[in-house]
């Protein structure tokens, strides 16, 4: 039962997700955005704020997930460990996509390979379950 004293909690903990879940969005469409270019014309360089406004981005991501995890404690322990694993997949792959990968289908691979990754993580993060949507 949702009690006057946890109200601005629950409020606090709905507003951090969803903050958390725009910053996601946000996040997936910068990357898609960047690998576009990136696949279309290798060489060019991305404009500046092309090149922070991510990074800014994925800094709210992580904080705000950070703080979720904190407030969900122990109700995270089965999902959270392979959705971590799947971040830190996502962006390894989104790093060589984008910048380390020389030839265009290593680029494009790697591309295709961290959009799985990303939707594994949103998988997990749903279902509250390691197995994502394949449970």
């Amino acid at each position: 039962m949702l009690t006057a004293r946890r109200a601005p909690m629950m409020l606090d903990y709905l507003a951090v997700r969803q903050v958390h879940v725009g910053a996601a969005g946000l996040s997936l469409a910068l990357f898609i955005w960047r690998g576009a270019r990136v696949l279309r014309d290798p060489g060019t360089r991305l404009p500046r704020w092309l090149r922070v406004v991510p990074h800014v981005v994925d800094t709210v991501l992580l904080v705000s997930a950070l703080w979720l995890a904190f407030q969900l404690g122990a109700g995270t322990r089965g999902w959270l460990a392979p959705k971590i694993a799947g971040v830190v997949l996502y962006i390894v792959l989104a790093s060589i996509a984008l910048k380390r990968a020389k030839r265009a289908p290593a680029r494009l691979g790697a591309f295709i390979a961290a959009l799985l990754a990303f939707t594994y993580v949103v998988s997990v993060a749903v279902t509250k379950s390691p197995s994502g949507w394949f449970t």
